[in-house]
């Protein structure tokens, strides 16, 4: 059996006020190749803003038409979000398949996602889509029909089905709902946890296929040989959409929890965003963000832009913010360097990392110092319990118990005041 080729033309209205259209129509192009569609053709239209009947003007429906036909193609992509009676009125004029970038994104998300979560939060995104976008089935509903009973009994028919559609969707909204708030409670108890633990969090942030899951994954490499730890790393975009969260521990003894979370992307759909809000508050609850850029695209400066716009939309903000200038190689930059809450480096050679963690350090250790205690010696379970979480400066053996000279959070020195000498 052959499979059908997907060959796609890509529509795109440029806006006046829009200053990254041609980024924004190559990455559709990229967006479309990662789902194998292969893009053939494109249509674009400068407007002063976007037909709210048809997306376009009239007459770039006739130049879409032909396009279409002469080269082939079996698809349309428009580049933003169709209004449900955009969409109705485009695939009456034009009889053809048609989605748009909020569909495609989503198709996207469905493939790559991977744990229960993941897939439940992709679904709710996808039925919200298109419980509005219902209405635009009755015509190729009643097409469908076929029959003797002619046009109206086939109408009614279609009308019944898409009654029938929208309670099944809405019951599943529902369902979907209900399931993940239940999932959301558990990863709040894990949150808690982590933070009665005292234990800092860094979050990793940025547009999607900035570098981040290979960074998270160097800096595992770099402090602990646990291959198992790592998580998967793709040259595509999308490629991680579960929040990876890993513990990482200094050679001091500091330690601080890792998590990854999904990548952004402009005209990233709404629906979407709500549904992975629980996982994109992972960045909420952190002590720093590091925000992974990707510097050798000259468009980073946007990117850079559409992640923080995300993350304001989430309610993540006042975070102390590395950014962290990643694929300098690429950009013929000088790296590895650092300069005040910036770094430039590359995680694809492995170069960079001793910085980026000393620039850990200075954020999320401000509250260390070095406090110098005399443990009696019928207290070793101090000293047992130090060796083992805090950095040893210096251990010597006085006559009264163990002095030990150690670098750990101030309120852990407050709790061991009785002990401390000058």
């Amino acid at each position: 059996m052959d499979v059908l080729v997907e060959e796609a033309v890509i529509v795109g209205v440029h806006e006046q006020k829009d200053l990254h259209f041609e980024y924004a129509m190559e990455e559709l192009r990229n967006l479309a190749e990662a789902i194998d569609v292969k893009v053939i053709g494109e249509v674009t239209q400068n407007l002063e803003r976007r037909n709210p009947s048809h997306y376009l003007g009239k007459g770039k429906i006739d130049e879409i038409r032909q396009v279409y036909e002469e080269t082939g193609a079996n698809l349309l992509i428009f580049n933003d979000e169709l209004s449900p009676s955009q969409l109705r009125n485009l695939e009456k004029e034009l009889e053809c398949k048609i989605i748009d970038r909020t569909m495609l994104i989503l198709d996207i998300f469905a493939r790559r996602a991977r744990n229960r979560e993941a897939q439940m939060q992709v679904e709710l995104a996808q039925l919200q889509y298109t419980l509005p976008r219902l209405v635009g089935l009755r015509a190729s509903l009643s097409r469908q029909g076929g029959g003797t009973g002619g046009g109206l009994q086939n109408k009614g028919a279609g009308e019944t089905k898409l009654e029938l559609d929208r309670r099944k969707i809405e019951d599943q909204i529902a369902k979907l709902r209900r399931e993940l708030e239940h999932v959301k409670d558990q990863r709040e108890t894990q949150r808690k946890q982590r933070v009665r633990s005292g234990i800092p969090v860094v979050s990793i942030v940025g547009y999607t296929n900035a570098g981040k899951s290979t960074l998270m994954n160097r800096l595992l490499q770099y402090t602990d040989a646990d291959q198992s730890k790592e998580v998967s790393e793709k040259d595509m975009l999308f490629a991680t959409l579960e929040t990876a969260v890993r513990k990482i521990k200094l050679p001091d003894k500091k330690e601080f929890i890792l998590t990854d979370t999904v990548g952004f992307v402009s005209k990233l759909p709404h629906h979407l965003v709500q549904a992975f809000r629980s996982t994109l508050e992972e960045a909420k609850n952190a002590d720093l963000l590091l925000h992974v850029v990707d510097v050798s695209d000259e468009e980073h400066g946007h990117m850079m832009d559409v992640t923080n716009e995300t993350l304001e939309d989430i309610g993540v903000e006042s975070i102390p913010t590395v950014n962290v200038y990643n694929k300098a190689d690429l950009a013929g930059i000088t790296y590895p360097r650092t300069q005040e809450q910036s770094i430039w480096m590359s995680a694809g050679k492995n170069e960079g990392i001793p910085e980026l963690l000393k620039l850990i350090e200075q954020n999320l250790f401000r509250q260390y110092i070095t406090c110098k205690l005399l443990i009696p010696y019928d207290r070793g379970e101090i000293v047992s319990h130090l060796n083992a979480t805090a950095a040893i400066k210096e251990t010597d053996y006085e006559e009264e118990g163990t002095l030990i000279t150690v670098e750990m959070p101030e309120s852990e020195c407050e709790r061991l005041a009785k002990f401390i000498v000058d």
